[in-house]
Formats: structure tokens, sequence, C-alpha cells
């Protein structure tokens, strides 16, 4: 899906009327599409939430399955669909817990390693590329104000 960046476009809506163009959510959304296209343009072979996992798996190291999810912001059934996927491409591996056997702990294997090390330098461009339009104190005060939502 292709997604045309626009800057505004008129309406015949009295100010005093709701403005789709106006909306937080719907300039979220549109920026979201701008962002999702560049990055499967630049890393067609990775989804967002894998480069997610993966990324936090190197800052963290291995974790439980649940706590992972936590910490990418994922629900659990998205999150066991996410890991069995890596799991079968051979970028992570899960273990039973030590002193819980119904718990996952997951951890990057060595080829998980090299694949991420290749997205994140993919990752830089596509950052650059969706805030190219941005000044860097633009970059910082718009992760500040995410922050804050």
């Amino acid at each position: 899906m292709t997604v045309q960046k626009q800057n505004h476009v008129p309406t015949k809506v009295q100010s005093s009327e709701y403005q789709l163009n106006e909306q937080v959510g719907y300039k979220l959304r549109l920026a979201s599409q701008w962002h999702l296209e560049i990055f499967s343009r630049h890393l067609p072979e990775m989804t967002p939430t894998q480069f997610s996992i993966l990324a936090r798996l190197s800052e963290v190291g291995e974790m439980s399955q649940n706590k992972l999810g936590r910490l990418v912001a994922m629900d659990a059934a998205t999150t066991k669909g996410v890991i069995t996927r890596l799991i079968q491409r051979g970028l992570v591996r899960s273990r039973q817990d030590n002193e819980d056997k119904r718990r996952l702990q997951i951890s990057l294997t060595d080829h998980g390693k090299k694949e991420l090390d290749i997205a994140t330098a993919k990752a830089k461009d596509i950052t650059k590329e969706t805030t190219e339009r941005l000044t860097e104190r633009e970059v910082a005060r718009l992760l500040t104000l995410l922050d804050k939502l």
C-alpha cells in the first residue's frame, strides 16, 4: 500500500465542526502508515514487531516470553505468534525456564544477532527517511511529545 503524504486537504466543513484532518488520531495514523511504508521498503524481510523483539532481546538479554511482550508493548497472543515465526527463521530460541516449566525463556541466536546488526543499520536509515522533513530539534520534540502520550 502506498501512502500519499498529505500536507492539508481542503474541506468545506465549517471551522466549528469536526475536521478529520485536524484530529490527532488521524495524523498519527497517517504518520504511522508513512513510516511503515518506509520500513517495508528498507526491511522487507522483517516486520516492525519482529525487529522490536530482536532489538529488545539484544538490549536486555534472555527473558520470559511474557516479559518480552510487555517490553515491546504487545499482547500475549501477538507476542507468541511473532516469536514462533522468529524461531522458524532461526533468529531466536526458546527454552523452558529452570524454575517454572510453564514459562518460556527467549533469547537471540547467533544468526539472530547477525541479522539484527544488518537490520539496525537499515533502521537508522528508516528513521532518517521518516523524519527527513524535520529538523533535529523537531525530531527531539516529537519524541518527547510522543512519550507524553
